[in-house]
């Protein structure tokens, strides 16, 4: 990533109106009031212990472009649409918390699994197994438009945090606001043929693994051990339990996750190729276009993952921006280990 300017720091403290906000949330709670009337600028949301919540209850299907789309959903069919994109080796869980939280406030809530995850499956066994970035924000529009969404408001982690920003960069007419875990994460194949400094690149030791025909065929043999190592080094403080690894790595049996995360990783590395339709799409991304919506960054105090300081990115958001460090030992998967954290940014986001 090139040197950005160091923007102004903006307030990290957002006013919080915490006595006609508790009330409000209490009374949607009780059913005294409509969901969606409850929703206001600075709504606390209340605190919830991470692992409170185990299951979305039943998914759904639809069919999205390429794809057949499994995912959650939650909240007031009419309320303000908010889409959370989960990212690799994670799944829909990573918002088991945070979703309950923003339904209460009033909105709907979209979480999809991305395409090689879940029950998300493709319609033709022709269609290439690309997991190129400009082609799961296209599938996440797709999802959009068969879901009759005009706007909504997207925030991610990690792929889905990539994925965010690309639609925000790309559709911005489509997104009415931004939260990103670790910021500005729009990247291309140029950008990632450059060398960086030795500590830099053994960060990235899987991506060099998954370069090799052994990378490939480790991870399919031992997806579920791969992945867990991850998170352990991606939050190395983060004390989840077998119960909730497994509710997550059950979405890395499905049948296209390997060809999906190993193309990935590769085409960022220039040594796959992508597809033709996509190529307008990544010329755009290759100018590291600013991002115009209204932003929320979040970063957690002991993400072991590798990301960039926030004074790198911030100059990459025009908008209303602001920065929250999360701190408490919150590692990469930040909303599954800070959930009130991450749904309050998108209720601050949502309402500017």
């Amino acid at each position: 990533m090139d040197s950005l300017k160091l923007s102004k720091e903006i307030n990290q403290h957002r006013r919080h109106f915490l006595g006609a906000a508790a009330m409000a949330v209490a009374a949607t709670q009780l059913g005294m009031i409509n969901p969606a009337a409850s929703q206001r600028v600075g709504t606390r949301m209340p605190a919830i212990k991470p692992g409170t919540n185990t299951s979305f209850g039943p998914l759904k299907q639809i069919d999205a472009g390429v794809l057949n789309v499994g995912y959650a959903e939650a909240g007031p069919a009419d309320g303000p649409v908010v889409i959370l994109l989960h990212g690799w080796p994670y799944d829909i869980h990573t918002y088991v918390d945070v979703t309950p939280l923003l339904a209460s406030a009033g909105y709907r809530v979209i979480v999809p699994y991305l395409r090689g995850y879940g029950t998300t499956r493709f319609l033709s066994s022709a269609t290439v197994r690309n997991g190129q970035p400009s082609a799961i924000a296209v599938d996440i529009i797709a999802l959009m438009d068969a879901l009759k969404i005009d706007k909504a408001t997207v925030a991610g982690c990690d792929w889905g945090a990539r994925t965010a920003n690309i639609i925000a960069a790309l559709w911005p007419e489509r997104c009415k606001a931004m939260v990103s875990v670790s910021g500005y994460l729009i990247g291309n194949q140029e950008a990632g043929k450059m060398p960086l400094p030795p500590k830099a690149e053994l960060e990235w030791w899987y991506q060099f693994y998954f370069a090799t025909e052994r990378g490939r065929a480790g991870y399919e043999k031992y997806r579920r051990e791969f992945s867990k190592l991850i998170w352990q080094l991606a939050s190395p403080k983060w004390d989840f339990d077998d119960a909730t690894f497994d509710r997550s790595a059950a979405a890395f049996d499905n049948l296209d996750h390997v060809g999906i995360v190993i193309h990935n990783y590769r085409w960022r590395l220039g040594l796959a190729e992508g597809e033709g339709k996509y190529d307008e799409l990544e010329q755009r991304l290759a100018q590291a276009p600013v991002i115009t919506v209204p932003t929320v960054t979040l970063e957690g105090d002991a993400n072991g993952a590798p990301h960039s300081e926030p004074d790198v990115y911030a100059g990459k958001f025009s908008g209303r921006y602001e920065h929250r460090t999360i701190k408490g030992g919150i590692g990469h998967n930040l909303p599954q280990e800070a959930p009130q954290a991450f749904a309050q940014a998108v209720v601050d986001v949502a309402a500017l």
